[in-house]
């Protein structure tokens, strides 16, 4: 065993409302939604864009916002950055029986946009809010003191820092800030199938290759898995592992595009994912767990709501309580690392109830200081003002 010196931690120069932990959606949306309720804010990001698996992961579909017929769930920055996501064109529509129209004879749609125009994008927006982006960033550890962290340890190219900040956002996927702090977190039981996804350019035209794709079907206990990988699921927490599964996945990648010949000026692999396919991994224990069962039920706290992207009909009201814990008072899940069942969790870690889970998240890192005296009213009258719609009784 090795016994590493203790040192003092430099503190990071800079006083912050707000730190998130992360630059998925989730983390855009919890950033641009914080900064634009007055606080300042700085968003920490290992790698060196934004969008996550959105972007960087190569998961380039903005799922539907609607419950599949007809009735617009997701609004406010979940709607915003779909716009932004196909503001210079998109890569293909998908089949209007996904979202048919609606009552008032708005077109709703699905689309796949560009991964790399869209974290472009993104970032332009989280500058022009007024976010600090942090790039080349790890969190390595948090200072809590009782029930509050009061900062995060960061390695990066100036070396090892402490940043305090008054309320944090954790957005990492993994419920990384929750699990340094010591608070509950649950494992994904069924674990990750490796997935591939890559662009190859062909005679001109460029395609996405959904290689090892593994989305759960509703009602099935299996997955289909179009061009499976043969390896075993993947928890996603192990470095070695999910390094080991990268590799295997990068020579399923190198085989399939030298099938159909060489390197040429008709025939190049555009791009590969950059940071690992993975869908659900660690998640917090939260004030309230969302589980399936909740289809069309009303909560008094509702921060936003979602579909369910497998099938027609489903509508969730999302629980405050889902974005936080009660050991913590002053961190924030968003995206995928919420507070939902095994079950849930597969409807509720995609882009939109993602941007929507951030965007709330986010304003409530900026309106308040103590999580457990919160005042939902006031966030949830806030967030009306930015036009997102709480109560299924809006919109059905």
């Amino acid at each position: 065993m090795y016994v590493e010196e203790a040192r003092k931690l430099i503190v990071r120069p800079g006083s912050y409302d707000v730190i998130v932990a992360g630059g998925g959606v989730a983390g855009i949306a919890a950033a641009v939604s914080a900064a634009r309720a007055g606080s300042k804010v700085l968003l920490v990001e290992r790698m060196y864009a934004v969008g996550g698996l959105a972007t960087l992961g190569l998961i380039t579909i903005f799922l539907p916002l609607c419950d599949g017929n007809g009735h617009q769930l997701c609004y406010g920055l979940a709607e915003e950055l779909l716009r932004l996501s196909i503001s210079h064109g998109w890569e293909r529509d998908y089949p209007a029986t996904w979202m048919e129209e609606s009552e008032h004879g708005e077109e709703r749609f699905q689309v796949r946009y560009n991964a790399q125009v869209f974290a472009l994008l993104a970032e332009r927006l989280l500058r022009k809010s007024g976010v600090q982006i942090l790039y080349g960033t790890q969190i390595c550890s948090v200072i809590r003191k009782d029930d509050r962290v009061e900062a995060i340890v960061v390695e990066n190219k100036s070396g090892r820092s402490a940043i305090p900040a008054r309320m944090f956002v954790d957005a990492t996927g993994d419920a990384d800030l929750f699990s340094l702090a010591g608070a509950p977190t649950a494992l994904y039981g069924k674990g990750n199938i490796l997935a591939a996804w890559y662009y190859e350019t062909l005679n001109g035209r460029t395609t996405l290759h959904m290689v090892g794709a593994a989305d759960v079907l509703p009602n099935e206990k299996d997955t289909i898995v179009p061009d499976a990988i043969e390896i075993e699921r993947i928890s996603g927490l192990d470095a070695a592992e999910v390094s080991e599964a990268i590799q295997h996945g990068h020579g399923v990648i190198l085989e399939k595009f030298l099938e159909k010949g060489g390197v040429s000026e008709e025939h190049s692999l555009a791009t590969i994912a950059t940071i690992p396919q993975l869908r659900m991994t660690r998640r917090i224990i939260g004030a309230c767990t969302l589980d399936e069962a909740d289809d069309h039920k009303t909560f008094g706290d509702s921060i936003g709501m979602t579909g369910d992207w497998r099938k027609r009909g489903p509508a969730f009201e999302i629980p405050f309580g889902t974005l936080h814990a009660p050991s913590l008072s002053n961190v924030l899940a968003a995206g995928r690392c919420i507070s939902v069942t095994d079950a849930m969790w597969d409807v509720a870690r995609v882009i939109p109830p993602a941007i929507v889970t951030g965007e709330a998240a986010g304003l409530a890192a900026a309106l308040f200081d103590d999580l457990g005296n919160a005042d939902v009213e006031k966030l949830q009258k806030r967030l009306c003002g930015q036009h997102v719609r709480l109560h299924l009784e809006d919109v059905l």
